[in-house]
């Protein structure tokens, strides 16, 4: 028990001496990516990323405002300037390392294919060895594997994963590969359509992302570690992913 009293107060401590004296942070984000982040009926951005981003904030005193803007390109306009940081269910990559600094993993994720319920007997066979065409989101490493998968010939790329579904429940697709837990936040929305019927693909570890260099990657990293040890986090992931996950 008292080991467990010091831990919490040296979070605490850390948290404290990252305090960013109510700084308000500008958060470019996809938001167009359930359950991580997306607008709700209100026009709200809600979703898993926003709540963790707005928990750590709280931990070392900071607000965030989130900015929706295109995948394609954040990471360029993160660098020019345009916002202060990230969150958009970023998988950590050595590549994009190379040009970000990312945050301590917050998540891992696997990567899935989702089918229509009428073709939910796909094997993942059927997509390697056949004509089966995927689809995924330009500049993701769902696309990258998916091209590992099937080649380009059969990948087909969209601007979002909601026009990815789209097209898949219009038949001009006969898949989607997609991260396990927005997968699920699909089948839901589009229930009875679509199946989330092959899994365990691949495990991203997803971080916050940051211009090189800079400070608040240290501060988040305190903040990410209070909250996990106050228990905020477990109520974070409890609250927007499904038992399985």
């Amino acid at each position: 028990m008292k080991i467990g009293i010091i831990l919490v107060l040296l979070m605490a401590s850390l948290a404290f001496a990252q305090d960013l004296e109510g700084r308000v942070l500008s958060v470019g984000s996809d938001t167009t990516y359930p359950p991580f982040e997306f607008i709700d009926d209100s026009g709200e951005v809600v979703g898993f990323d926003v709540d963790i981003v707005n928990a750590v904030c709280e931990a070392v005193n900071c607000v965030a405002e989130f900015q929706t803007t295109a995948w394609d390109g954040i990471f360029p306009a993160l660098a020019a300037g345009e916002f202060d940081m990230v969150a958009s269910g970023v998988s950590i990559t050595p590549e994009r390392d190379e040009i970000v600094d990312f945050s301590d993993p917050y998540l891992t994720v696997s990567q899935s294919i989702t089918v229509r319920v009428a073709d939910e007997d796909y094997t993942l066979d059927d997509f390697t060895s056949g004509e089966l065409v995927l689809a995924a989101q330009t500049g993701t490493t769902n696309a990258n594997l998916a091209e590992e998968l099937v080649g380009r010939d059969r990948l087909q790329l969209y601007d979002t994963f909601n026009a990815a579904v789209l097209a898949l429940l219009n038949e001009d697709v006969d898949g989607v590969i997609i991260d396990g837990t927005a997968a699920d936040a699909f089948v839901q929305q589009y229930a009875g359509d679509l199946v989330v019927n092959i899994g365990g693909l691949s495990a991203d570890p997803l971080g916050l992302v940051f211009q090189e260099g800079d400070e608040l990657t240290d501060a988040f990293n305190a903040g990410l570690a209070a909250i996990r040890e106050d228990g905020t986090y477990d109520e974070i992931v409890a609250k927007w992913f499904t038992p399985s996950e």
